[in-house]
């Protein structure tokens, strides 16, 4: 059937476009865009079908700043250290941010010891402004 064939080949175009892009947290509206500049328009709902399931079956990480904002999603990359960080989401730009730095390595040891709970750093965002954006406040 032909059109199953056409599924498989999106659906093979639009994980391939996240692997090719996994250092970005991309939105369901980027990978849309960059797949009808391709040539293979997508509906918004079969993308977001498709990365829910992708998300489900852990091949790709789900980031969300607020009801409001378009959660972002990354490819996760065994051989990255993503699981081993946490992450700073600009509330104004939504640029999300890697932070490794020995000091949460010691809060995620803290609250481990002191509380008995482990973090999983790998979906663990902490949500504020960024320097660039607190700046434009000012």
């Amino acid at each position: 059937m032909r059109p199953s064939v056409y599924n498989t080949k999106q659906k093979e175009k639009i994980l391939n476009y996240i692997k090719e892009n996994s250092a970005c947290h991309l939105t369901a509206a980027e990978i849309v865009k960059y797949l009808s500049s391709e040539g293979t328009p997508v509906g918004t709902a079969t993308v977001y079908r498709y990365l829910d399931k992708l998300v489900t079956n852990g091949i790709i990480r789900k980031y969300t700043l607020d009801e409001k904002t378009s959660a972002c999603y990354q490819f996760i990359d065994k051989n990255t250290k993503c699981t081993e960080h946490f992450h700073l989401k600009c509330i104004s730009c939504g640029e999300l941010i890697h932070i490794d730095c020995s000091y949460m390595q010691s809060l995620s040891e803290h609250i481990y010891k002191h509380h008995k709970f482990t973090i999983d750093n790998s979906r663990t965002v902490l949500y504020g402004r960024c320097e660039n954006c607190e700046k434009q406040i000012d």
